[in-house]
């Protein structure tokens, strides 16, 4: 009797210890929060002098973030540089000081000059009026070489939104057609010096021209009365020069960092589930009361890099049916720069990429909660994630702040916007307030300012939701009112 009860025990723990384990445990058996709390710790240090874009440290976060993804067994993406995609950003610190001369008249930056593009350089050229400087202005003229003239605008937009427009593309067709510079007449109604505080400080945009493309500079001339045009359109004007000092134009060395894991079923491996963050901040900026100046970025966004982090980890030690694709973005905080290059230049077809689980955050009210912007626009993923929620003690609620418009504003509407189904998984809010801005873009935002034991909670939802999305038969999509329903069944050819 002894014997047979024995054989049975052995058979029972046989059994146990052989069945497959659930999407749960296998959370349970990767997230940690010590290793959670290592990885904050090292991003949100002040070694890393806030992370901005265009910085050293930067860089240094990305290559660890890497080695990261390549320690947990996630390969790169074929058509990568390694684990990396060099991002085209260009730097721009403004002049310190700039004149134009011609025909004994002398402009001043500051007092009747701003300096809109450019570098550090002398230009001296002969002098051709093209009214506009329009594409119809340039028929039958040459300028290669020379400096053009303009009048600001069209004739028509008084906007500065739309006149700042106007000018990027005459900078563009004076570009292309060869010229030396170009000078616009400015006699708009917005204040001359309203207006420069635009380009007083230090800007970073993408330029998908690179290192090929050639710099000229633009310049803005107050003529508040017309009197300066009409002496240059009444007398024989022949050369004029432009000397810019002080402003660097540089390209920098930012990357987006990214891995993948191929996923297990034959068929839905074809199929890849991006987890993205932004793992820049603000860098450094003016010190709070206690003297401290470096922004560190915990809530925004290292924890969102480390929640992608999670999932690679958990996804490389037990990989989902569908593939996984882990992506880290550059520039998200001037202006989505890492997410918008990557959607428009994918290295991985964006009809394959069915659902985008992003990750970013201002701070939280409520740990109690998950906040899931967007969480109610999709199919199939919405239960998932409240499940996942609920497994850990948690309830994940839709954006109680519409009126933040938070899903426009992280790297998930750069792809939302291609088609692709991409909430945001977000620390848990229940409204805007003091609590949440309380560290956000402030210097005091500090790894030991966070509470760990919500985190792990928050973690594990996001890595358990991740495997429930990844193992699902049915993939998510967008619900039918959705304003991006229509431009989805387009990009997946969805009848």
């Amino acid at each position: 009797m002894k014997k047979t009860i024995l054989f049975s025990g052995l058979l029972l723990f046989i059994g146990t210890a052989c069945s497959p384990l659930t999407d749960k445990e296998k959370t349970d058996a990767t997230v940690s929060q010590e290793t959670i709390k290592e990885h904050i710790y090292y991003l949100a240090s002040d070694e890393m002098k806030g992370r901005n874009t265009g910085s050293p440290e930067i860089l240094k976060a990305a290559d660890y973030i890497a080695d990261q993804l390549k320690a947990y067994g996630a390969k790169p993406v074929p058509g990568a540089d390694g684990y990396f995609q060099p991002v085209p950003l260009r730097k721009k610190s403004p002049a310190t000081s700039a004149t134009l001369d011609f025909s004994g008249k002398h402009f001043e930056l500051g007092t009747n000059l701003l300096v809109l593009e450019g570098q550090s350089e002398t230009v001296e050229g002969e002098i051709v009026f093209l009214n506009y400087a329009l594409a119809a202005d340039y028929e039958g003229k040459e300028v290669e070489g020379k400096i053009v003239f303009a009048k600001i605008g069209d004739g028509e937009n008084t906007d500065t939104r739309q006149i700042l427009q106007l000018s990027r593309q005459k900078y563009q067709l004076a570009l292309d057609n060869g010229a030396a510079g170009i000078v616009e007449f400015y006699n708009l109604p917005t204040s001359f010096e309203q207006v420069g505080a635009r380009f007083r400080s230090t800007s970073i945009s993408i330029d998908p021209d690179g290192d090929e493309g050639r710099i000229i500079p633009q310049l803005w001339l107050k003529d508040a009365d017309n009197s300066t045009q009409r002496f240059m359109m009444t007398r024989s004007i022949k050369r004029a020069n432009i000397e810019i000092k002080g402003m660097v134009n540089e390209l920098t060395k930012d990357k987006n960092v990214l891995a993948m894991i191929e996923g297990t079923d034959p068929e839905l491996k074809d199929e890849f589930i991006m987890f993205s963050a932004h793992y820049d901040h603000v860098g450094i900026g003016r010190p709070d009361e206690a003297g401290d100046s470096i922004y560190n970025g915990t809530r925004d966004n290292a924890i969102g890099t480390v929640t992608v982090l999670s999932a690679a980890e958990n996804i490389g030690k037990y990989p989902m049916r569908r593939s996984a694709l882990f992506v880290l973005y550059t520039g998200e905080e001037k202006g989505l720069l890492g997410s918008r290059w990557m959607a428009d230049n994918p290295i991985v077809p964006l009809n394959e990429i069915v659902f985008c689980w992003n990750s970013d955050n201002a701070g939280y009210n409520d740990t109690t909660i998950s906040t899931v912007v967007g969480l109610e626009r999709f199919t199939v993923v919405p239960q998932l994630i409240k499940d996942a929620n609920t497994a850990y003690g948690l309830t994940a609620i839709d954006d109680p702040a519409g009126e933040q418009g938070l899903f426009d504003r992280s790297d998930n509407v750069s792809f939302a916007r291609k088609g692709i189904p991409a909430p945001t998984y977000s620390l848990g809010f229940r409204s805007f307030d003091g609590e949440v801005t309380k560290y956000y873009h402030k210097a005091g935002d500090n790894p030991e300012t966070v509470d760990y034991d919500y985190l792990y909670k928050f973690f594990s939802s996001y890595v358990l939701a991740s495997r429930l999305i990844g193992n699902a038969d049915e993939t998510p999509f967008w619900i039918e009112s959705d304003k991006y329903y229509e431009i989805g069944k387009t990009l997946y050819g969805k009848d």
